[in-house]
């Protein structure tokens, strides 16, 4: 699934296959494996659910693992964005979960097509508006407030 978004970088495919490098999220607690595409408004990532994944549960990634995998897409939104400017990347806190739904589990073995769009953004504060999908399928959905800290 094409959400037509575009990555800004001349060397994307290098840049972005190393994902750990715009998240502050660590292994085992990794929720997303590359950033498929970014523009102004918009940032889409893909992640496949393996079976060995901290959060699946009988062969399932539960809620939890949705609304991370939408943080988290957010995060390498954000790291991306510093990683073009020379800044490191800063932790972000999810500040609220708003009008949550979710329609389906993903498998072990369902590649997620998660995007985030930005509602608004002041100062250290972004609303957005989260969905993923799997097989063209909306899986989940709902909007996020992210608080960015100063520090790194």
């Amino acid at each position: 699934m094409s959400f037509g978004l575009n990555l800004q970088l001349h060397n994307m495919t290098s840049l972005t296959d190393n994902i750990i490098s715009f998240i502050p999220q660590r292994p085992p607690f990794v929720m997303i494996d590359r950033l498929t595409g970014n523009n102004e408004n918009a940032t889409s990532s893909s992640f496949l659910v393996k079976a060995d994944n901290i959060l699946v549960e009988n062969g399932q990634l539960p809620e939890a693992g949705l609304v991370e995998n939408i943080a988290q897409t957010a995060a390498a939104r954000e790291g991306y964005l510093a990683g073009l400017q020379n800044k490191p990347v800063r932790v972000g806190y999810i500040g609220a979960v708003k009008n949550l739904v979710v329609y389906a589990l993903p498998s072990v073995n369902d590649e997620l097509r998660t995007e985030i769009t930005i509602q608004n953004q002041i100062f250290d504060v972004t609303l957005i508006r989260g969905s993923v999908r799997s097989r063209e399928v909306l899986l989940a959905e709902c909007e996020m407030k992210i608080f960015i800290s100063q520090s790194k």
